[in-house]
This record gives structure tokens, sequence and C-alpha cells, in this order.
């Protein structure tokens, strides 16, 4: 059975092996453009009422592209990142609320991995200003550090750090992985292994499961997970997130706040050395995936297009896949999922984007990436 893990983070390339429960689209119903060459990109987001394009890089650069143009610039003000094995410059976002069709000056958020006293290291995530003063003219300024998952560990995987903001734009969410250190996502003293619900200011939001106990607790929105990489909402305001299983077990799972999904109790896949994993079962005290994978597809990240270009993606879960190498189509169906094909590339796939013509832009995973423009036929 194929490790997620390993086949996302060291460049194996995932091996068929009779168990694949998805079928592979027959052809693509889309054309791609190469726009621009990129080093090990993570994340990506357009600036809401623009063509602009931000990206981040794992070393520790945000990019800029102009999608009109194909221009691209570099954009200074980022943060030191603790670059390494998983970790570096993560996650992109920017307010809804604050969208305009000119770039201007607006809020932006940022999250990376930091390191601590000793040999330890953790997510961080900041808050700052994106001031543009020509198209390709950008910098961030006066980013501070709004919130660190806690505790700061040994080892350099599993930050997870994607960011997405509610529906109605008053609160963040923050995935917080579980740091390859298993336990501590049943622990709700600490932040690895939940999502995290906050204010826009990074402090814990009202009305969370546990915020009458208080610190870090009272930040918890749902726990129990392992290595999430992708996380948006659906068109009726659901919270869904796409996770790394083990060996085996990829998840997609509908977030409810307070719930618990299991990891490391409960996993449709096995630890790497074999050793089983009790699979979900009905009524274990669990949520239970709305769709899991065995052998895994790496997921890299995870949008719900709304977009009318691809009227028959419209509502569907997109994940790209690092392993799978591939854009797997996922329909939703109340709290329950199906795969519905899956578009296979020569090249691991990072992140992915929907531009404010329908257009789907996917980055590839690694050294010498191309962003891709994906458009109709």
């Amino acid at each position: 059975m194929l490790a997620s893990c390993a086949n996302a983070e060291t460049g194996e390339t995932a091996q068929a092996n009779g168990e694949i429960v998805a079928t592979t689209g027959p052809a693509f119903p889309f054309k791609t453009a190469e726009v621009a060459d990129l080093e090990e990109p993570w994340a990506m987001a357009f600036a809401p009422g623009t063509a602009t394009l931000f990206v981040t890089e794992k070393a520790g650069a945000v990019k800029l592209v102009d999608t009109k143009t194909g221009e691209t610039a570099t954009v200074p003000g980022a943060p030191q990142v603790a670059y390494g094995g998983q970790g570096g410059l993560g996650d992109i976002a920017f307010l809804p609320a604050e969208a305009s069709d000119k770039l201007g000056t607006r809020t932006i958020y940022l999250s990376w991995a930091e390191a601590g006293e000793g040999d330890t290291r953790g997510a961080a995530v900041g808050k700052g200003k994106l001031v543009c003063t020509a198209p390709t003219a950008c910098a961030i300024e006066g980013l501070s550090v709004i919130w660190r998952q806690t505790p700061k560990v040994t080892g350099r995987g599993h930050y997870s750090h994607r960011l997405t903001f509610s529906p109605d734009g008053k609160y963040l969410y923050v995935a917080s992985g579980e740091r390859q250190k298993m336990q501590p996502a049943q622990d709700t003293a600490a932040t690895l292994g939940k999502i995290v619900r906050l204010n826009l200011d990074g402090t814990p939001a009202a009305g969370n499961p546990m915020a009458e106990k208080g610190g870090v607790t009272a930040e918890i929105w749902s726990m129990g997970h392992r290595n999430i990489l992708g996380i948006d909402w659906d068109a009726q305001g659901h919270l869904w997130e796409i996770e790394h299983g083990p060996a085996g077990g990829d998840e997609l799972n509908l977030v409810k706040p307070g719930a618990n999904y299991g990891w490391p109790v409960r996993s449709n896949g096995d630890h790497y050395n074999g050793d089983p994993i009790p699979d979900h079962e009905p009524n274990d005290g669990f949520a239970q995936p709305a769709l899991s994978w065995s052998p895994v597809i790496a997921p890299g990240d995870m949008l719900f297009y709304t977009g009318d270009q691809f009227p028959a993606w419209k509502g569907h879960a997109l994940i790209v896949g690092l392993g799978s190498q591939a854009i797997v189509d996922v329909a939703i169906e109340g709290d329950s999922a199906r795969e519905v094909t899956r578009h296979e590339f020569e090249n691991r796939l990072r992140a992915i984007a929907q531009g404010p013509d329908g257009a789907v832009w996917v980055a590839q995973d690694g050294k010498g990436a191309k962003l891709l423009k994906l458009t109709a036929r």
C-alpha cells in the first residue's frame, strides 16, 4: 500500500497496485498553457477583484504573476522561514471583503514554518499589508505573527498551515498538522492535529467548542487530524478538508465544530512499518471520512470550483495530487462524496486556484516547476 507522505514529499512516483478506486478521465476537458516558472511553489491566491496571482515559494519568496501579461516579480517583505523537509513558506490569503479591481493596499495573511528554541519548529501565521504602487510593484509591510502552533516540536514535517476565511469573512480558520507526533492530535492542551478558528487578529473566536477552557484549547474547532493540505468551503457554506493518511487512508472530511476525526486512534491506513491501525467504523465515537483513498492520492491542495468555464466541475472539489500527479474531481452529495474521475499529468501538482474568469490555475511541485493555466476547449 502506498505511503501518502512518502509519495508526497520524496518525489517517488505512485505505482498502481490493482486497487485503484476511481477511473481516469479519457481526455482532458481543458487546454493547458505554461505561464511562468516557479521554484518549489507551495500555495497561491488571486488578490480578490484582480487578475494578479500571488504565489508562495517554499524557500521563502512571494512571487507576483500578472496573469494578463505574464509578467512576474518578487514581492519583498516575506518572513524568515525554517526551510527544510516539509517546512518553509506556506499559505497566502486575502480578505474577500477587500476585493477591488486595483491592487492598491490590502490585508495579507501568510503562514510559514518558524524556528523555535533548540531544534524545534512550528507553524506561524502572520498578518500585514500588501502595498502595490504599480501592477508588478508590490511589497509586504508590517507583517507580524498573530498565531503560533502550540507546542513547537522537533522534526520538519506535517505543518499543514492552510488558511481560509469563513464565508461571512469574520473568522480565520487555520489547519494545524500534528507534526508527525501523532498523539498530540488527541490532546486538547495542544493545537497540533487540529483546525483552529480565530478572529481576524488571531485571537480565539467566541463560540468555539471549548472556548470556556481558555488558553490554546479555546482556539480548537475540530481535532484528530493528521496532515491537512487542502481546506475550502462548498456552495452551501460547509467547510471541507483533505488530509494525508499514513500508508493508505487519505481522507476528505466534512468539518464540524467539536468533531474528532480519529487520528491516530483510527485510520483507513496503516503505520509505515506495517503495524495496523483500526479502520474507521460507524459508531466508533469518531467522525467518519466522507471519502478515503487506498492507495493514496497524496493531496497537495483543494478548492471548490465556482466558475462557469467548466460546467461539469461546478460545485465539485478539485484536488491536486502529488504522488497521484492528477486533478481528482470529487462530487459532493450532502454529507458524502464520490470521486468522479481524475485527470493525470506528467508532474506532481502542489497548488490550485480559480481565476476571475473561471480558468483553473495549477502549480507543479518542486524545483523548476511550471505555473499552468487550464481553460475550456
